[in-house]
């Protein structure tokens, strides 16, 4: 049998989320023949990404690692490397500061995000490789790929999933697969 025209991909290395029809800010992920409802940026998704603009890049974005709040979810497998975050945890996300888009501990003076939530959506967190291996000011911060807030409104430019379907995906992620904004 003949190959379709255009390039074959495998699949089973990647995540891919589409936009939801009619919906700029919820999204269908599909990974190995399963489609999960998620949730994506406020303002839906963009190839020209900008901090603060409240879109999800279109981009494969490779997972890095991540982090799990080890005091709220118990026995979570998984062969990413999960680090169990802490209240010291912090991500910068200030444009001018030489560890923007980096992990930093508190005290920190400069804008930036708490990994330990209160609103449990960082309760499982998956880093993506967007603006990280090469940075750019102002091109975006803190992409990850995360849990959603009840009837999966929207993100700040990330990508969202339910706690059950996040738990369901999880044993299947590793280091250097892609998670593809399409």
């Amino acid at each position: 049998m003949a190959k379709p025209r255009g390039e074959m991909r495998n699949y089973s290395n990647c995540l891919v989320v589409r936009q939801a029809p009619g919906q700029k800010s919820r999204a269908l992920l599909q990974y190995c023949g399963l489609t999960f409802q998620a949730a994506i940026g406020r303002n839906g998704r963009t190839v020209l990404k900008k901090e603060g603009d409240g879109k999800t890049p279109i981009a494969s974005m490779r997972i890095l690692d991540g982090f799990i709040r080890g005091d709220r979810l118990k026995n979570v497998r998984s062969p990413l490397n999960l680090k169990r975050v802490h209240k010291t945890m912090l991500w910068c996300d200030a444009p001018d500061h030489a560890s923007y888009n980096r992990p930093v501990s508190a005290p920190f003076k400069a804008s930036h995000e708490e990994l330990m939530r209160q609103d449990g959506l960082y309760d499982i967190c998956i880093v993506l490789d967007w603006n990280i291996s090469t940075r750019s000011r102002n091109r975006g911060s803190a992409i990850f790929f995360h849990l959603i807030r009840p009837g999966y409104q929207p993100t700040a430019g990330c990508v969202g999933l339910s706690l059950r379907d996040m738990q369901r995906l999880l044993p299947h992620l590793r280091k250097g697969m892609t998670l593809r904004v399409i």
